[in-house]
């Protein structure tokens, strides 16, 4: 009788292997396949919608309440909740890493706009000053002195701060006195422009004053 060789020769492409799954593979799962991930933009909009916790996502068993119309003190989350409900608004976790959790009674899409509101406030107040040199001679003429006015003037208007200094060079220095005179003048010119942040201060071979533009 005749033996069947053991091996039937090259496995035909694409057909599946026979056997047992290599190990550290572990079964095929089973069921529906997972969702895609969304895209980045989605993810940041899950972030800012997670940024507090609120009514029932608070894990925590108690909680620390305040709030208007709330008798603060430390309360276990079911009344906490019931009291946010009984005034048809929400219980906001403000502090999760305290102990316990502060939570606030409010309105939570209120709450969000008026931080969204505030931080662009902020970023409004940080915004980069701009400030523009004018420099003089110490014996600066009418005529040149009046040009570099009216840029001022402009800068000020444009919001930018001013900062004006007069350059003394070599034995010119003895002049400084009338430097800080040219100074003081320019200031008292800009007067209905601009408000004086620094009188004339001498800074090596510079005396140097600076103009802000007054708040309309």
């Amino acid at each position: 009788m005749e033996k069947t060789p053991s091996h039937q020769g090259p496995r035909p492409q694409g057909a599946r292997p026979q056997g047992p799954r290599p190990q550290g593979q572990g079964p095929r799962p089973q069921g529906p396949r997972p969702p895609m991930q969304r895209g980045r933009g989605n993810d940041r909009n899950a972030q800012k919608q997670e940024a507090h916790a609120i009514n029932e996502r608070i894990r925590a068993r108690e909680v620390r309440l305040v709030g208007d119309n709330v008798e603060p003190g430390i309360y276990s989350i079911s009344q906490a909740l019931k009291i946010a409900e009984e005034q048809e608004l929400d219980l906001v976790e403000i502090s999760p890493n305290a102990e316990p959790p502060v939570c606030k009674v409010l309105d939570y899409q209120k709450f969000l706009y008026q931080q969204k509101k505030r931080l662009k406030e902020q970023k409004a107040k940080s915004t980069k000053v701009v400030v523009k040199e004018i420099r003089f001679g110490p014996q600066t003429d009418d005529h040149d002195y009046n040009f570099k006015l009216k840029h001022a003037m402009e800068f000020l208007k444009e919001g930018s701060k001013v900062k004006a200094y007069v350059f003394f060079k070599g034995r010119s220095i003895l002049f400084k006195e009338q430097g800080e005179v040219l100074l003081l003048r320019f200031a008292n010119d800009l007067e209905d422009y601009g408000k004086v942040e620094q009188m004339p201060l001498l800074e090596g071979k510079r005396m140097i004053i600076m103009l802000s533009p007054k708040k309309k």
